[in-house]
C-alpha cells in the first residue's frame, strides 16, 4: 500500500509523525508492506516516512507575513504534482496546511480523479473562515474529513462533507509525556525555582512581531520574582542563534533546549506561549498559561478593517469549549503589561489557578479518547480498501 501524506509546518510535522507511526502499526498488524512518502519534516521522517520536500520552516500567519512563502510553495506544489503523476499512490492523506494542500487537492481533482484524498485536521475554517470559498474547496476535495475537534465535524457535516470525529491526536502524544516530578528532575530543577516556560515562536515571523514583548514581560517577572527560570524549548534549529541573542540582550536567566520540549512544558509552573498546539499540550499537562499573538501592523489593518476578519477564539483551548478557559492576548492587547499582569495573577492567585484547571478538566471531556491516531489509520486503511473493492 502507497500513501502520500502532505503537511507542513511545525505542529503539523508532529502530528504527520503520530500519524505515520500509527500507519505503520496497523501495516505490522495486518501483515502488509506499507510505503509512506511525505511532504514533513523530521519527526516524520524518524517515524518512518519519505520526505519529498522538508515544509516545517514554509508556513506563516497573516498576509503580509506569507509574502516571502509564495515561492516556496509553489515550489513545493509543483514537486507534490510531479510525484503523484508518475508515482499513484493508493491514498492522499491531507493534514491541514490549508494554501499549499488546496492546490495540491486541486490538482488531484482535475488530474487524478479517482485517487481517494482524506483530510486529517482540517484547516480552521470553522473558526475564521472569511468567504466559503475555501470550505467549499476542502468539501469537494475531500472524500471524507478526519476531525480532531467536534465544533469542526459540525461545521463540515453541514456543509456536505463526509467527516468522521477520531479525537485529537494529542491525547495520544501526552502519554508519552513525563510526569512533573520525573521532568523536573530529568532537567535539574530544584523545588525552589518557579519554572516558566517560554514558547515564543514556531515560525520566523514570530521571533520579529511576538518574541521581544514576550521577552520583555519575562524581564519584569524576573526582576519581581528572583526565583523565577526560564525554560524555551527549540522548535527548529535555525532559530537557535536569535534566540538566544534576545536572551543575552534581555539578561533573562533561560535555558534553550532542542528536544526536549515535553520535558520543559511538563516541568513548568506556569508558561507564555505562542498560540497553537503548544497551546493544548500544556494543557493536558495541566499548566496554567497566558496566550498571546501578533502579527505586523499593515495585516492586523488589513484584516479588521477591509475584511472586517473576527474570531471568537485563537488558542485551541479555548476553541474546544468555545469559551475562555485561558487568558488570550492577541495584537493589540498582546503588551508587556497585560502579560507580566496575567503571569503574576496565576501564579500567586490559588483560586485563579484552579478555575484554569477546572475548565481543562472540562476540555478534555471534548477530545476524545487514547487510541486517536489509529482511530485516524484505520479510516485511511478503511477508505483505501473501499476504493480498491469498487
Amino acid at each position: 500500500m502507497k500513501i502520500f501524506i502532505s503537511t507542513g509546518e511545525v505542529s503539523g510535522d508532529l502530528q504527520g509523525a503520530l500519524l505515520v507511526a500509527a500507519l505503520k502499526r496497523h501495516a505490522v498488524a495486518a501483515g502488509f508492506e506499507l510505503e509512506i512518502t511525505a511532504l514533513g519534516g523530521r519527526r516524520m521522517a524518524e517515524a518512518g516516512a519519505t520526505i519529498l520536500g522538508d515544509t516545517v520552516g514554509i508556513g506563516s500567519m497573516g498576509i503580509i507575513e506569507s509574502v516571502p512563502y509564495i515561492w516556496p510553495t509553489i515550489k513545493v506544489q509543483q514537486k507534490a504534482k510531479q510525484y503523484l503523476k508518475k508515482f499513484r499512490p493508493d491514498v492522499v492523506v491531507l493534514i491541514d496546511y490549508l494554501t499549499p494542500n488546496l492546490g495540491i487537492g486541486s490538482y488531484i481533482r482535475r488530474c487524478l480523479p479517482g485517487l481517494p484524498v482524506l483530510w486529517y485536521i482540517a484547516p480552521q475554517e470553522w473558526v475564521w473562515s472569511i468567504s466559503p470559498r475555501n470550505t467549499d474547496l476542502i468539501v469537494s476535495i475531500a472524500d471524507r474529513i478526519l476531525a480532531i475537534f467536534p465544533e469542526e465535524a459540525c461545521y463540515y457535516q453541514k456543509k456536505g462533507a463526509q467527516v468522521s470525529w477520531v479525537g485529537h491526536p494529542l491525547v495520544d502524544r501526552m502519554q508519552s509525556a513525563p510526569c512533573r516530578e520525573v521532568a523536573r528532575q530529568t532537567l535539574g530543577i530544584g523545588p525552589e525555582q518557579v519554572s516558566i516556560a517560554l514558547i515564543p515562536a514556531s515560525r520566523r515571523q514570530e521571533l520579529k512581531y511576538l518574541m521581544p514583548v514576550m521577552f520583555e514581560a519575562a524581564q519584569i517577572l524576573q526582576a519581581k520574582l528572583p526565583q523565577v527560570h526560564f525554560w524555551i524549548p527549540l522548535s527548529q534549529s535555525v532559530f537557535r542563534s536569535k534566540i538566544e541573542t534576545a536572551i543575552a540582550d534581555y539578561g533573562l536567566r533561560a535555558t534553550l533546549l532542542e528536544n526536549q520540549s515535553l520535558e520543559i512544558l511538563a516541568a513548568a509552573d506556569f508558561a507564555i506561549a505562542k498560540s497553537g498546539t503548544v497551546n493544548l499540550e500544556l494543557a493536558l499537562l495541566d499548566v496554567p498559561q497566558v496566550v498571546a499573538y501578533r502579527v505586523s501592523l499593515i495585516t492586523a489593518i488589513i484584516a479588521r478593517h477591509v475584511l472586517k476578519f473576527s474570531i471568537p477564539f485563537m488558542s485551541p483551548p479555548n476553541l474546544v469549549q468555545m469559551k475562555p478557559i485561558v487568558p488570550e492576548l492577541l495584537q493589540d492587547d498582546a503588551t508587556v503589561e497585560n502579560i507580566v499582569f496575567h503571569a503574576l495573577e496565576l501564579l500567586q492567585n490559588a483560586d485563579r489557578r484552579q478555575e484554569i484547571l477546572a475548565g481543562y478538566r472540562q476540555m478534555r471531556e471534548s477530545l476524545g479518547d487514547v487510541g486517536v491516531c489509529d482511530r485516524a489509520a484505520a479510516e485511511i486503511i478503511k477508505n483505501v480498501k473501499l476504493n480498491t473493492a469498487s
